[in-house]
């Protein structure tokens, strides 16, 4: 009985891994792919279908190459890249009836590994188009750096600080999961690969899906009771978050329905754990003397654990991005604490509510936000410009290309901590300390 069910768990797991039920729900979003006509055949004279998401490291000159559906439009190079919808009607290619809002579209970013640019798809769809593009920006770093500090700046910096937490713990279990595991993307064709951005990853589980029901939930669990609104609409905001997450990922042709479910199982179960002393972890991190130390050995040390796995890939960089930003926040929250500048409001205060709305309220929100962010962006910008080039001189390595150069490994790691860490320190103590100065705070 229990090797029957034992069995008939993995003919599911294989059925749900299939790339064909990812194909035919792009198919059903309005999303056809301009494959050729006829498979190229080889020797054996079967069809060889472009195995996107392949990850093949070869290794040449030192860099890996990774193998997908972006490389498969090197012949596609008479094309010049254009982000998104390329027009309202398909030009010329189409045949007569064909639907009149159709759009010819590129992958919105090249491939973060290769810089491939992918392959021209066809959308009938705008409105699914948009908004699952926009369901997978909630899992992309612009939207962490602009939800993060907004969050802490204006709303709960209590709330925010162990969201940040959460997020980079995550991050490193999943993506740790991810290279032990080694599963490719989903194969293309028949999938259509709406983004290549992280094409040249492993897949299982998917950390957007992770990431996605992690962040609401945790936001949903940590606000509720402490914030004062209706039980009910908080769980169906995070619902509604997570399922528009996932379900991106599926029509970006980035993970199989499998990988999804995993991932949003997996980021359960981690939440159900680190919910439970989340509050623990913020306390030492404010009060020990001997924070600072833990801090930096522990999210150091991860980072050297998760990039030991592998060959360099993306999911290395963004790995250290989340350890080196939760790592710089912690620091942040303790030096806050001992300099007497994180007050937290009494419990007696709680639930909180929102403040009316007023003009000057609005306007102080926004040029928070905007400033903070520009500071940041700044930041990030800057130690990025004085870093990768003084790390590539240490390490004897060429600085004219510099995406071959942080291909290795004593220049990614660092880079990402570095950077990272002072962006995440600057967003929680030098930030609000500019918010006092101009009396903004």
């Amino acid at each position: 009985m229990a090797s029957d069910l034992v069995k008939s768990f993995v003919q599911m797991c294989k059925y749900l891994q299939e790339p064909c039920h990812v194909a035919r729900f792009q198919r059903i979003c309005g999303v056809k792919g301009t494959f050729p006509d006829k498979a190229t055949k080889p020797d054996g004279g079967l069809p060889e279908p472009d195995s996107s998401g392949l990850r093949r490291r070869a290794q040449q000159g030192g860099r890996s190459v990774g193998v997908g559906n972006g490389a498969a439009a090197a012949g596609d190079a008479g094309v010049s890249q254009v982000n998104g919808v390329q027009g309202d009607v398909t030009p010329g290619a189409e045949p007569d009836g064909e639907d009149p809002d159709t759009a010819r579209a590129k992958p919105l970013r090249r491939n973060s590994l290769t810089g491939d640019v992918g392959q021209e798809f066809l959308i009938h769809n705008n409105f699914l188009f948009y908004l699952f593009t926009f369901g997978t920006e909630l899992g992309n770093e612009m939207f962490f750096i602009i939800f993060f500090p907004f969050l802490y700046w204006n709303i709960d910096a209590l709330v925010s600080r162990r969201l940040i937490v959460v997020w980079a713990w995550n991050l490193f279990v999943g993506q740790s999961t991810k290279d032990m595991v080694r599963w490719s993307r989903p194969a293309s064709p028949p999938v259509v690969k709406v983004e290549v951005f992280y094409n040249s990853e492993y897949s299982m589980p998917s950390t957007h899906a992770m990431t996605g029901t992690a962040i609401p939930g945790c936001l949903f669990m940590l606000s509720y009771g402490r914030w004062q609104y209706p039980f009910f609409f908080g769980l169906c905001v995070a619902l509604s978050w997570s399922i528009l997450v996932c379900v991106s990922r599926i029509y970006m042709g980035m993970h199989s329905v499998l990988e999804v479910i995993t991932g949003f199982l997996y980021s359960l179960l981690i939440l159900a754990f680190f919910y439970q002393v989340l509050d623990k972890i913020d306390s030492y991190y404010m009060m020990d003397h001997y924070a600072p130390l833990v801090i930096i050995f522990s999210h150091v040390s991860l980072g050297l654990v998760a990039f030991s796995l592998d060959s360099w890939s993306t999911s290395r960089g963004d790995t250290a991005q989340a350890l080196g930003t939760g790592a710089g926040v912690a620091l942040a929250t303790h030096v806050n604490y001992q300099l007497g500048l994180l007050v937290d409001p009494p419990l007696s205060s709680l639930p909180l509510t929102l403040p009316p709305l007023s003009v000057s309220l609005v306007v102080c929100s926004l040029l928070r936000f905007v400033i903070g962010v520009a500071v940041l962006l700044v930041t990030r910008m800057v130690m990025k410009a004085l870093t990768i080039p003084f790390l590539c001189r240490l390490f004897g390595l060429p600085t004219d290309d510099i995406r071959q150069a942080r291909q290795h490994m004593k220049v990614e790691l660092p880079y990402r901590y570095i950077v990272y860490s002072v962006v995440g320190f600057s967003c929680v103590s030098v930030v609000p300390l500019l918010f006092r100065i101009f009396n903004l705070a």
